[in-house]
């Protein structure tokens, strides 16, 4: 469409305002009003049109038609003040219900894809005006902060921002759910989600990221999204340090709970003695957690536990009066080293077994 086909559609009728108003001295009518600004949501609905060159029209069309008669030019100024900003809110208004209606759908598709909630084939057709082809392998990378985040926080913008800077279009989706960042990228990508996982724990002062094992197709979005989750779910059980967790790391963990019951009973079995203890249970299984933590060296555990060589190896001592098992000897380090995984896992002494 031609300049001049675009002063034919959008400024219909602009010339006969100012020749009126020029004539009587009056202000636009109310109808007048409104007309501008239909034709401004108009103009914006059909896009291809910046806001910039339709006022740039408006002014040269101002140029062209300025009426010859010998009205006020104060009044024929007014007029066009009047026409101009009620075009312009209208083309704003038309646009932020675009930009509304945009984020609906967005916010629809991310619940859609995360839950798995749609019909697979019509899923993948929405995919494609995200940037995403679901047959493909995808990947997904959750990041929990101090606070919750949306789609408007600047931290959310600010690692969006950093994906564009240094990927481009590679066909990533970050968004959020339930207060948490997600990042969404071809399974065969590791570093876009390795960036994000920077970014995000940079930006959040210090969150905690998991990412989930490729999966292929609409499917294996919603599957890696769920390992990310139980992936964080299991850091913060396991008080595990590490900024950035992996879900295939951690794949022993689930096993180890797959029969929960089994495992209640060797935690009861292995550890409830130690509930015996002065203060319970918790310092002595924290003393174990920590020995086994430092590759059963007994001075790097007195250090991280801030204790002397002599103090911790009483304890190691008195966990052996009490369980009848040895820390120390490697035929009863695995039952215990396993029963100390279980009791961080089921929240014991916490949570009664």
């Amino acid at each position: 469409m031609g300049e001049s086909d675009v002063a034919a559609r959008y400024l219909d009728g602009y010339a006969e305002i100012l020749a009126q108003v020029s004539a009587t001295g009056r202000r636009l009518t109310r109808d007048e009003v409104d007309g501008r600004r239909a034709l401004g949501e108009q103009a914006a609905a059909e896009g291809g049109h910046s806001l910039r060159g339709l006022v740039r029209q408006h002014l040269a069309a101002t140029r062209a038609d300025w009426p010859g008669g010998a009205g006020s030019t104060d009044c024929v100024l007014a007029a066009v003040e009047q026409a101009v900003d009620a075009f312009a809110e209208g083309y704003e208004r038309a646009q932020r219900m675009a930009v509304r209606e945009e984020e609906a759908a967005r916010r629809e598709f991310i619940d859609d894809l995360l839950y798995g909630r749609s019909d697979l084939g019509r899923l993948a057709e929405r995919a494609e005006r995200f940037g995403l082809v679901l047959s493909r392998a995808h990947a997904v990378a959750v990041a929990e902060g101090p606070e919750a985040y949306d789609d408007t926080a600047p931290v959310t913008r600010r690692v969006e921002a950093a994906l564009i800077a240094r990927f481009g279009d590679r066909r990533i989706l970050l968004a959020t759910k339930n207060g948490q960042l997600v990042c969404i990228a071809p399974g065969d990508e590791d570093d876009v989600l390795t960036h994000f996982a920077k970014q995000a724990h940079a930006a959040t002062d210090g969150s905690r990221v998991a990412v989930g094992r490729p999966q292929p197709g609409a499917g294996g979005v919603v599957h890696s999204y769920e390992e990310a989750l139980s992936a964080l779910e299991l850091a913060r059980r396991l008080g595990l340090d590490e900024p950035v967790v992996r879900a295939a790391d951690l794949l022993v963990y689930p096993v180890l709970t797959r029969d929960r019951q089994a495992m209640a009973d060797l935690v009861l079995s292995a550890l409830g003695p130690l509930r015996g203890a002065r203060g319970g249970a918790e310092p002595l299984l924290r003393t174990l957690e920590v020995y086994f933590d430092s590759g059963c060296t007994a001075a790097e555990a007195a250090r991280r536990l801030a204790l002397s060589v002599r103090a911790l190896t009483y304890r190691l001592e008195r966990i052996h009066q009490l369980t009848g098992a040895n820390p120390a000897d490697p035929m009863h380090r695995y039952t215990l080293q396993t029963a100390v995984i279980g009791a961080r896992l089921l929240d014991w002494p916490a949570q009664e077994l």
